[in-house]
């Protein structure tokens, strides 16, 4: 079974738009089909982003969701890169799946290395 890290903007997207591919990554996440990965880092970010006024995403929603996750998902610490990052935030994304060995899920490919594991979510469900 695969292991994955969801980058926070698929989450937004999901939220966004019932039945998008995005939200399909999540429900198959959230349901078994493979194991996300996560810390208190990702954790954190995620709950900085979804809980922006600008999404208004109800409370019980996202905690679902987290605890889904949670339940669902594997602890995984990663050791922290050196090199620069466009966006600092992603860091925690990439480090935990470059270092677990896991496919990294995301809407924004251009803010990570150009690596084999880090894939668009149409990417990931359909296997290219």
């Amino acid at each position: 079974m695969h292991k994955v890290v969801l980058d926070t903007n698929i989450l937004v997207s999901a939220y966004l738009k019932t039945g998008s591919v995005p939200w399909r990554v999540l429900q198959t996440a959230l349901y078994g089909a493979y194991f996300p990965l996560y810390n208190e880092g990702i954790f954190s970010e995620y709950t900085t982003v979804l809980q922006r006024a600008k999404f208004s995403f109800g409370a019980t929603e996202l905690r679902d969701v987290f605890e889904g996750l949670f339940q669902k998902g594997i602890y995984f610490n990663p050791i922290a890169s050196t090199f620069r990052m466009p966006d600092e935030t992603d860091r925690i994304f990439y480090d935990t799946a470059k270092n677990c060995g896991a496919y990294l899920i995301t809407g924004n490919k251009k803010h990570y290395p150009n690596e084999a594991f880090i894939v668009s979510a149409a990417e990931f469900i359909t296997g290219t």
